[in-house]
């Protein structure tokens, strides 16, 4: 994507299709001349000649408009679109009365001749190869209706109209998606290395200050060491926060699972990631990162104060796989099924109705003094 000074002096982002608009531009143009040539050509066997330079004049005044339109980001709005179209259809039906049968037969342009593509090539570059690809069949549609057969010309156009349209509505669909995903890779980039400015920054200042109070915390003991515990969780705290992969979702609705786990890691609990992102529709992402925090609300409220946590996160391709395990006590045979009857559904609700909805599939591993591991794999 491009970026081109305003008026003002502030940058502004161009059209990731501008291209395509300023060879509609000069098709037009190319289109135009062809046209008054054609009928210069045809003038003397016209029925009313009159009005064939009339419809000239028109496409004249209309090709001027739309230039200017065209030429500027604020005119390629649909309804120029659809009136461009509708003006070449009505048009091309004034053909019937200024040519004549003989020029029918013989298979003479119609009025408008290639000019009437011209629409066809805008409803693409707007609107994807679906608005091409439907302005091409219409304009097809109505140079047989009226010519009034089906001739080997009639479908050849029809055939090189939906295709154009087609093909120039897929390259413009491609320009768009591949314009949003350069700004969102800048946008990365771009956070990516605020947060190495910010970390380096809170490493010589901040990180410091905590690991000097934590070191100098246990060796003074007694309500020192209290502090050099607190200060030592907000050091874990605050390296996991600087160090955590930007967040944000894709234009396509998918986030990246990655900081959201590694927002978690504290000094009890440690949180191992890929180093590639880790994409998932946002709202899968959301909940996985739910279902690990609940888990380790569960280790914080069974296992003790004590007991530590770690997360694995693993990207097999075809599905996530998030493990949760603690070196806890473990979780008794029948506990969990009792916690349920009794109406205590935080296990039930919290973490196997999210991997439910997900469509995924949770398994646990306990044990008297094994600790507990969860693991929930979610297929893409």
């Amino acid at each position: 994507m491009h970026t081109k000074p305003s008026d003002q002096g502030t940058p502004t982002t161009e059209d990731p299709v501008a291209h395509l608009w300023r060879g509609t531009v000069a098709l037009r143009v190319v289109t135009f001349l062809f046209a008054v040539g054609t009928t210069a050509v045809h003038r003397a066997d016209y029925e009313r000649v009159w009005l064939a330079w009339a419809a000239v004049a028109v496409m004249f005044a209309w090709s001027v408009f739309t230039i200017r339109a065209y030429g500027r980001e604020d005119g390629r709005r649909p309804r120029v679109v659809v009136a461009d179209l509708v003006l070449a259809c009505g048009l091309m039906s004034l053909s019937p009365l200024i040519m004549t049968d003989r020029q029918f037969v013989l298979d003479a342009p119609l009025i408008t001749t290639i000019w009437a593509c011209n629409p066809v090539v805008a409803a693409a570059a707007l609107g994807g190869q679906l608005a091409g690809a439907l302005s091409g069949l219409l304009v097809a549609l109505v140079t047989y209706l009226n010519r009034g057969a089906l001739s080997v010309d009639v479908v050849r156009d029809a055939v090189l109209l939906t295709g154009a349209g087609l093909v120039i509505g897929m390259a413009s669909a491609t320009a768009r998606r591949s314009a949003v995903r350069l700004a969102q890779a800048l946008r990365t980039e771009a956070a990516t290395a605020e947060r190495e400015r910010l970390a380096r920054s809170i490493h010589d200042g901040v990180l410091q200050v905590l690991a000097r109070v934590r070191k100098r915390g246990n060796e003074l003991g007694g309500e020192a060491a209290e502090l050099a515990r607190l200060a030592g969780e907000q050091e874990v705290a605050l390296r996991s926060l600087v160090a955590a992969a930007p967040g944000g979702s894709t234009p396509d609705g998918e986030a990246d699972l990655r900081p959201a786990l590694q927002l978690l890691a504290t000094s009890r609990v440690q949180v191992s990631t890929p180093a590639t992102r880790v994409m998932l529709p946002a709202a899968a992402a959301f909940e996985l990162a739910a279902v690990v925090r609940e888990a380790l609300s569960n280790v914080d409220k069974h296992a003790g104060p004590q007991a530590r946590a770690w997360v694995l996160l693993e990207d097999l391709g075809e599905e996530v796989v998030v493990s949760v395990r603690d070196d806890g006590p473990g979780i008794p045979e029948g506990r969990l099924a009792s916690a349920e009857a009794e109406g205590r559904m935080g296990v039930a609700k919290s973490i196997r109705g999210r991997v439910e909805e997900l469509r995924g599939t949770l398994e646990l591993q306990t044990g008297p003094g094994e600790g507990t591991e969860w693991e929930v794999r979610v297929h893409r």
